[in-house]
């Protein structure tokens, strides 16, 4: 068996036409699954917090601890250039959107933030 973390990165193409509850159960079940996921375009302020609500309810003491969730605005020059997904997803140009990071609360840390980097520790299950 693989040791490790399993990260899902997800393209906005992926998520474009889902509903708002679709997202969150998508994202959520990922992340229960002890799986680190990446969002191209990351969730409007109302996904988030539905995420963030629905996330509460399934908390549980002994199995189930939270997510940890990074987000920031693209704009940098990268971005411009396709972004962090354009190569992977054969895109020429990357939407104004922003990215998120979103895993396990007991398995995720984030290490530093700034306007053009997220560094996160991840340890395995």
């Amino acid at each position: 068996m693989i040791q490790g973390v399993q990260i899902d990165l997800i393209s906005s193409e992926r998520l474009e036409n889902l509903t708002k509850l679709e997202k969150v159960r998508l994202i959520l079940d990922e992340v229960m699954e002890g799986n680190v996921i990446v969002l191209e375009k990351g969730l409007t302020p109302d996904e988030q917090s539905m995420l963030i609500e629905t996330t509460m309810r399934e908390i549980t003491p002994d199995g189930f601890a939270g997510i940890e969730m990074e987000t920031y605005s693209a704009g940098s020059s990268e971005h411009h250039k396709g972004g962090l997904f354009g190569g992977l997803f054969g895109k020429k140009e990357s939407s104004s959107g922003r990215l998120t990071v979103i895993g396990p609360a007991n398995q995720m840390k984030t290490l530093k933030k700034d306007k053009d980097l997220i560094s996160t520790w991840v340890s395995s299950r």
